[in-house]
């Protein structure tokens, strides 16, 4: 069938390497990838779109780990501002967390009632993850056969108490059960003990925070988790890297075929707790934002394939909850809201380290499709979604948090200057456009 879209940029990243292209949509897919110069015939009423020389053509990121908080605290986020935020940010599917929601996606009615929310309100793709707390455990097959892309718990209090803490024969119980039907449990693996034993953070000081939650709590956690994918063989997934201590501990257990996986997110990789000022609260986090040589390491941990994928872990609240009045790091939310600005925050970090623009899709397009079994986006080739971005990365921005689609005006980003700008972000071949009705679909693991 002739295209009826054609994108021709002189800069794209294709196959991992970056080359000129012409890509051909037909029905929202990629039918044909071909040199820059290529003849295509085109449909009568085709579209044709150049892409200006300082651009370059990105396939759509994939954010597997986002807050939506809708429903129950749609005041910290929802539906339509994440997914606005999503797409202004060159992301074109996102992965919903269980959690902070009222209820929580533990149960297949929570699931449904979650999907009846987002039906009419997502401008990106959007599928869900479960969650895994001490009284579902019947609940995971049915949650997995509905379509949930796998199952989060926590090793310590979660936050909220709508979602309680697994125990570690319980973390052994929910990883036997997923290794059944062929699941995937997601942890934040951060150790009960070692932080309930740790000094109790408290007043403005980023450092008594930081001193709060040591790494040791990260690496024991960690250890747990890799004793018991190894003893179930089910697969685990570790969120949210932080401690860069750990990564020898994670590439020996990969090696010795545990089947493990590791993510990190931007704010680890861009941010320094060196440069975190007392009282500034929209750094607080859990795991925190360590040091200078940690960050080091998690970069070398990227290179050397140890960290697979890069995601937002966007958990927004409002503003009030951040304690910005007190600077109070004890009382304080921990959160960081970096949906729509992951990107760019990355590729300014990542192009001064000697890294492409082919590595940060790797990281964080084609890595967080493939974690879930979405081998249809994340990559620009023949046969995927037709889900694309128009990427400027020599255009540099200064961060107005209220010009953000994020529904709070609350960001650790707030006055740096990043480069990398978002120029248009094509769903299924269509731009998106985020003042007309929004056109995005609801995923289900395994489906086409």
């Amino acid at each position: 069938m002739a295209p009826e879209v054609v994108i021709r940029a002189p800069r794209a990243v294709v196959g991992g390497v970056e080359t000129g292209a012409t890509v051909s949509v037909v029905g929202g897919r990629i039918a044909a990838v071909g040199p820059f110069d290529a003849d295509v015939e085109l449909a009568h009423d085709a579209e044709v779109v150049e892409l200006a020389e300082d651009e370059v053509l990105l396939p759509g990121l994939v954010d597997t780990h986002v807050h939506v908080n809708e429903p129950g605290r749609t005041d910290w986020e929802g539906f339509a501002s994440a997914t606005r935020a999503a797409a202004a940010g060159g992301v074109t599917t996102i992965v919903d967390m269980p959690l902070n929601s009222i209820p929580p996606t533990v149960t297949v009615a929570a699931l449904e009632q979650k999907r009846a929310v987002a039906r009419d309100q997502a401008y990106v793709d959007v599928g869900f993850w479960g969650g895994a707390i001490p009284d579902n455990l019947e609940e995971l097959r049915p949650l997995h056969e509905a379509g949930v892309f796998g199952f989060k718990c926590f090793l310590l209090h979660s936050g909220v108490d709508e979602f309680p803490h697994l125990s570690p024969p319980q973390l052994r119980e929910a990883l036997a059960e997923a290794a059944t039907f062929g699941g995937m449990v997601i942890v934040h693996a951060e150790d009960a003990e070692t932080i309930d034993s740790a000094p109790e953070p408290k007043g403005r000081g980023y450092a008594g925070f930081l001193g709060s939650r040591p790494k040791e709590a990260e690496e024991r956690a960690i250890g747990l988790v890799v004793d018991a994918a190894r003893e179930t063989g089910a697969r685990a997934h570790i969120l949210h890297l932080s401690d860069a201590d750990a990564l020898p501990l994670i590439a020996r257990a990969r090696a010795e075929g545990v089947r493990l996986s590791v993510e990190t997110c931007p704010h680890y990789l861009t941010l320094e707790a060196e440069e975190i000022p007392d009282g500034a609260t929209q750094f607080k986090c859990c795991p925190p934002i360590r040091e200078h040589a940690n960050r080091d390491r998690l970069w070398a941990g990227l290179a050397d394939g140890t960290i697979a994928t890069i995601v937002s872990d966007h958990s927004p609240c409002t503003a009030d909850l951040k304690r910005l009045d007190s600077g109070d790091f004890g009382q304080a939310w921990g959160g960081i809201a970096g949906l729509q600005l992951g990107l760019p925050a990355i590729w300014t970090e990542a192009r001064q380290r000697g890294h492409t623009l082919a590595d940060v899709v790797r990281w964080m397009a084609q890595g967080p499709a493939d974690q879930v079994g979405l081998a249809d986006r994340g990559r620009i080739a023949v046969g995927a979604t037709a889900d694309l971005v128009a990427f400027a990365p020599e255009e540099s921005f200064r961060v107005d948090v209220a010009s953000l689609h994020h529904k709070n005006p609350v960001s650790a980003y707030a006055g740096r200057t990043l480069t990398g700008v978002v120029r248009r972000t094509w769903l299924a071949g269509i731009p998106i456009d985020v003042d007309a009705a929004p056109r995005g679909r609801l995923l289900r693991r395994g489906q086409p």
